[in-house]
């Protein structure tokens, strides 16, 4: 029975209150399959495309660096026109690309095969391509083993900084702002050349000297002076977790500060952490082969894309594509890290995707 126009009481009626369908549902409720951060994240990376590509590009370059050296039958090392037990021929100096010596002409003449070389040879008749395949891997190295030395160190104190405070947030902050008022280069080039003469005795007869004692002090250098914007950034994001409820439940029951620092803050800084360590390491591989142009880099005859770039000079403007070469390599590479970077930001920054 209808209610009274004027009356308040609903109008209940129970054919209104009828079961929806299956179909109705399907139309009504548009259920999304569940899924986590880390795979929505891959999907928006996947999405942009500009960030895909760097992907792929940086990705080849790895595999490449590290495949093609155990293929090549060229050394970095070796002087093609020195052999054991035959005079030097200096034929095999500075060949342009795809050119070979007089030898290899006289045996590719008797029938045999000779392996070209493609970037030619530099002036003490070493393979070209292989130095600058040579240089990226260790270029590449340098860039991914500092990033991770820099974003151990900067979690690690920052995360203390953050959820401390007090004090001890105090006395790590004071330290940061020293070392940012240090003139960055300046240092980096100091410490470069008082820890390659003062690590090399240290290293002799150990696993280490294979490494070099100018990597080492990169390393050195990566350690004492760029982890303090990672700590800043971590430290910021601590302080503005640490006061939510899961973690003042954690304490609550009687949890340790590291293991709240583990299980709760690290984790919910995940994304901060893979974009500014992936935004460190062509910071990395930049100084890296910076120091190495000014011949503070990697100890000879270990090539690096810098190193191969500042003896290119002697000759720049004879042989001028030895110059562009590593130059066109190290511009790829960072290149394709910063543009990377920057995807992994836009696709795993929540305040991005809000």
């Amino acid at each position: 029975m209808a209610n009274n126009p004027l009356s308040m009481q609903v109008d209940l009626d129970p054919n209104d209150f009828l079961p929806a369908s299956e179909e109705e549902k399907e139309y009504m409720v548009q259920m999304r399959p569940s899924s986590t951060f880390f795979r929505d994240g891959c999907k928006r990376l996947y999405k942009n495309k500009v960030a895909f590509i760097s992907m792929i590009v940086i990705i080849l370059i790895t595999v490449a660096s590290i495949v093609l050296p155990m293929m090549w039958p060229y050394s970095y090392a070796k002087q093609l026109g020195n052999q054991p037990g035959r005079p030097v021929d200096p034929s095999f100096n500075n060949l342009a690309p795809m050119e070979y010596s007089v030898s290899e002409q006289e045996r590719m003449e008797a029938g045999e095969s000779v392996f070209p070389h493609i970037f030619g040879t530099d002036s003490s008749g070493r393979d070209y391509f292989i130095r600058v395949v040579y240089g990226t891997r260790i270029s590449l190295a340098v860039g991914f083993f500092a990033s991770i030395i820099v974003l151990v160190i900067g979690m690690t104190l920052g995360s203390i900084a953050g959820f401390a405070g007090g004090r001890v947030d105090m006395v790590i902050m004071r330290i940061v702002d020293i070392i940012y008022s240090l003139p960055d280069m300046l240092m980096v080039i100091l410490l470069a050349s008082v820890l390659r003469e003062t690590l090399g005795p240290i290293l002799e007869g150990t696993v280490l000297q294979t490494i070099g004692s100018n990597i080492i002090a990169l390393f050195v250098i990566f350690a004492l002076l760029y982890w303090c914007s990672m700590a800043r950034l971590i430290r910021g994001q601590i302080l503005s977790l640490r006061e939510q409820e899961y973690v003042l439940a954690a304490e609550t029951a009687g949890a340790g500060s590291g293991w709240i620092i583990k299980t709760h803050l690290i984790p919910n800084c995940i994304s901060v952490i893979i974009i500014s360590t992936a935004l460190q390491i062509p910071n990395a591989i930049f100084t890296e082969s910076f120091l190495s142009f000014l011949g503070l880099g990697v100890n000879a005859p270990m090539p690096s894309l810098g190193s191969l770039a500042s003896e290119a000079l002697n000759g720049v403007t004879s042989y001028g594509y030895r110059l562009v070469i590593p130059a066109i390599v190290i511009s790829l590479i960072v290149l394709g890290l910063n543009l990377f970077g920057d995807g992994l930001r836009d696709a795993f920054d929540p305040k991005l995707n809000a």
